[in-house]
């Protein structure tokens, strides 16, 4: 059978992570239906806010990965409209999967010259950029773009992907009933051969884990005024890039005032092949952040047996009634204090329950083999 070739554009991608989700999510998406598609990616040679090339990897030209995917590398000094164009003319694709919405290099250069390719499927993942949340973050700017782009018809005859319900709904608030949309859901990571391990646990005892980027929307200052209200004795470890100095700097001003059971360690960014091994040596993953349009990192943490409580402001919900974890609103931070004591105080039998409840959540969960149909009629 004949493979449909899929060109993806992205703005960074492996063995980059510092641009969080989006890499991972097209990793996963390559991961699972590389047997059914055959893609090739295009993006920058350096990771998110760093100057240095990837190592082992040549840029401007076609580089096959260990999975067999194509992947091409731009230089920062080759990266423009003209490169861009030459990708589009003379490579040999049935479908162009962009990921993002704002992207000048790798969303609107591209769509700018597949104006004359409309035989060819193009798919946006919009990955929560016209969320209420994101769309007040810099809100002038994006505003007049998502105007300009209706008058111009920038995304007429595209078929948009979202990865759930509301955010189906937040494409049609911008972009009208018109337009195509499916909904498929991320794809995790495959877990399939993972095995569920025993963590050891005394009472009144918690080891906590952060992994994610150090930003205001991640709301790291607000868990660690959670922990101040904690009696139990508490390790909470942070991994993360600094993204926003100034809020790190508020961070570290709350960190020094902690009470001496508390014991905080920012232990810098996590490689992506390391998370899931570190993932394991904690209890329960603390990550309430403002809003996640999938959050890898909470299925990760689920699937290594290590249970999470986070915000209601993701698409994982009811966590509580299904053992694994708490969802709690932002507007009730007694919850999360509630939430902390009440695993802190549990037994070795009562956390294996928890553990092993979280593992088995995430095993069906990508096992789930509708997530995987729903990816593949994006490309068909």
């Amino acid at each position: 059978m004949i493979k449909k070739k899929i060109l993806i554009f992205i703005d960074w991608y492996l063995p980059g992570y510092k641009a969080g989700g989006p890499i991972q999510s097209i990793a996963n998406l390559v991961e699972h239906l590389k047997n059914e598609f055959e893609f090739s990616i295009v993006t920058r040679d350096t990771d998110y806010c760093e100057t240095e090339p990837y190592k082992g990897i040549k840029s401007n030209e076609w580089n096959i990965l260990h999975d067999g995917t194509r992947v091409y590398y731009f230089s920062a000094d080759q990266l423009n409209r003209t490169g861009i164009r030459n990708i589009i003319r003379k490579e040999n694709f049935d479908c162009v999967y962009l990921n993002g919405i704002y992207s000048v290099y790798f969303t609107l250069y591209p769509l700018f010259f597949l104006r004359k390719k409309r035989n060819k499927r193009i798919v946006i993942a919009t990955r929560g950029m016209l969320s209420k949340g994101s769309l007040s973050v810099k809100s002038n700017k994006k505003s007049f773009f998502l105007r300009a782009a209706k008058v111009l018809r920038l995304f007429d005859k595209v078929l948009f992907h979202a990865t759930t319900k509301p955010e189906k709904e937040d494409i049609y608030q911008i972009f009208g009933k018109e337009i195509q949309i499916k909904i498929a859901a991320n794809l995790p990571q495959n877990t399939r051969n993972f095995i569920w391990k025993e963590k050891k646990k005394q009472p009144e005892t918690l080891n906590l884990v952060n992994i994610a980027r150090i930003s205001p929307e991640k709301n790291l200052l607000f868990a660690l005024k959670i922990l101040q209200k904690i009696k139990a004795v508490v390790t909470f470890d942070i991994y993360g890039p600094i993204y926003h100095s100034a809020y790190w700097g508020q961070c570290q001003a709350l960190i020094k005032q902690m009470p001496p059971h508390i014991k905080v360690n920012y232990k810098d960014s996590l490689e992506p092949q390391k998370v899931l091994s570190e993932l394991e040596n904690y209890h329960i993953m603390f990550m309430p952040s403002t809003g996640e349009n999938f959050g890898h990192v909470i299925l990760q943490s689920l699937s290594v047996g290590c249970p999470v409580i986070i915000s209601d402001q993701t698409p994982w919900k009811h966590l509580k009634e299904k053992n694994i974890g708490w969802d709690i609103s932002l507007h009730h931070p007694e919850n999360f204090v509630k939430a902390i004591e009440q695993y802190s105080k549990m037994d070795q039998a009562e956390y294996n329950a928890l553990s092993k409840s979280a593992f088995d959540f995430a095993l069906n969960y990508s096992s789930n083999p509708e997530i995987i149909e729903h990816n593949k009629q994006l490309f068909v």
